[in-house]
């Protein structure tokens, strides 16, 4: 039997990345004291979500993965407590720009980047403004207790990325994310859409999702929480509403997962031969 005992975050954020740091380190310290393995903080935890506007001053805090100050927290961090923390930051890349994540294994070394794929735009959520399309192709991190698939935020609602990640062999999924109100419809609710997308890869993959996400009202966009642990049934193991700070944990067992999936048969019915269309330009 393989077990792997993960951890969800959710907090506010405030402008200040000292401030956020120290919170995000309080509640992995939580996390990892109620035996998580991988503990998830929010996208972009290093301040409020920028994307909000264009400011081109915005693009002064983007920094080197070996140089940001929220990657080298996390891995004084995963060091000094032995677990993964996927790292969610503003990348600087030379010239170019990213919405990035590094994943930080429990020696402190940074196992990889993984760049965010798909790119949202449209109001509050102005990310092509700042972010490149990530050049590094979906991730699934081996050396951790189970292989790791971590997608950031836009992702999330792509079953492809899920798809792809769990071809590479990706035994739990993660989504960090930053999502909320939509400015032009105050009246568009989407976390049940948030959800419900995520909830569709874990019965559709038969994996357990994990996701993040943030709350609290920056300067006028309120984020709406709703975090969550799935198991590979769609089934709730652990969750969050709009407004509680702090972690959740769940112990999946791997070994009956897989059985799962097998039993299924999701992979074995593929046909890949009939998917042409899925990448072809329209």
């Amino acid at each position: 039997m393989t077990e792997i005992t993960v951890a969800a975050m959710q907090l506010a954020f405030s402008d200040d990345i000292a401030e956020n740091i120290a919170n995000v380190a309080e509640l992995v310290r939580e996390a990892a004291a109620k035996g998580a393995q991988v503990v998830l903080p929010p996208e972009l935890f290093e301040g409020h979500y920028f994307c909000r506007v264009e400011d081109e001053g915005i693009f002064a805090r983007a920094m080197p993965v070996d140089r940001h100050p929220a990657v080298l927290a996390m891995q004084t961090l995963a060091d000094e407590l032995n677990i993964h923390i996927p790292t969610s930051f503003f990348e600087a890349d030379g010239p170019h720009h990213y919405n990035s994540l590094a994943m930080i294994g429990p020696d402190g070394a940074v196992q990889g980047v993984y760049r965010k794929s798909h790119i949202p735009d449209g109001p509050g959520y102005e990310e092509k403004f700042y972010f490149r399309p990530g050049n590094t192709g979906f991730r699934v991190w081996k050396d951790a207790p189970v292989p790791l698939g971590v997608g950031v935020c836009w992702d999330q609602w792509y079953p492809e990325t899920a798809r792809a990640m769990m071809l590479m062999g990706a035994e739990v999924l993660f989504y960090p994310t930053a999502i909320g109100n939509e400015p032009h419809d105050p009246s568009l609710d989407t976390s049940r859409l948030w959800r419900r997308a995520m909830v569709g890869h874990a019965v559709s993959n038969v994996v357990p999702v994990v996701a993040s996400n943030r709350i609290g009202t920056e300067d006028g966009q309120t984020f709406y929480g709703h975090s969550f642990i799935a198991d590979e049934r769609g089934d709730l193991l652990a969750e969050f509403g709009a407004s509680e700070t702090g972690v959740l944990t769940a112990t999946l067992d791997i070994t009956h997962v897989k059985r799962h999936r097998a039993a299924f048969g999701f992979f074995r019915d593929r046909r890949p031969d009939l998917y042409g269309r899925l990448v072809q330009d329209i």
